[in-house]
């Protein structure tokens, strides 16, 4: 993943994800809007599930798609990382989510406090029925939840979300500059 990577550049490659390759196209929408890496919305706009289609060329292939937030309940305090507000399992290749089997129904998104990641994190499992929900909602790890179901991540997006009344962009940790 290179250093301009909206992924790596939101620091979701350090704080969700170890650097991964993106091997199986992934099309979110809210609301018939595509969602682009960092796109702003706001909860009035993710209200519902978003449709999601996985691509591949093979059905028997399986995905488990999760939403995370890092950030909760806010960016300055993440104590509730990685929050699921979503999952999805046993999902075949050429479809969508709706062929899947909804692990922890969709909780939309309500920041009240700063600007969220929500991430996005599709995984391929190794067969139907091999993955099951958490425990709890809070503190999830997408890093211990792939270890312990033997799913590889191929591919992830985020968007950002604040409260309706919120204003002000992200700010990015500065990088550490050694040697300098």
């Amino acid at each position: 993943m290179s250093a301009v990577d909206p992924l790596v550049v939101a620091h979701v490659i350090q704080d969700v994800l170890d650097p991964f390759t993106p091997t199986t196209p992934l099309r979110i929408a809210y609301n018939n809007r595509l969602l682009l890496p960092g796109t702003e919305l706001r909860p009035s706009a993710v209200v519902s599930k978003p449709r999601v289609d996985i691509g591949g060329n093979d059905m028997r292939v399986l995905y488990t798609l999760v939403l995370v937030d890092p950030d909760a309940p806010s960016p300055s305090h993440p104590s509730l990382r990685e929050y699921l507000h979503w999952m999805v399992a046993d999902i075949p290749g050429t479809t969508g989510v709706s062929f899947g089997q909804e692990l922890e129904i969709y909780e939309r998104p309500e920041p009240r406090s700063g600007i969220h990641r929500m991430v996005f994190v599709l995984f391929q499992q190794l067969g139907r029925g091999t993955v099951f929900a958490p425990d709890m909602r809070h503190n999830f790890s997408c890093r211990s939840f792939a270890h312990q179901h033997h799913l590889n991540i191929v591919a992830a997006t985020y968007f950002n979300c604040q409260r309706e009344g919120g204003s002000g962009g992200r700010r990015f940790r500065p990088e550490s500059s050694q040697g300098e």
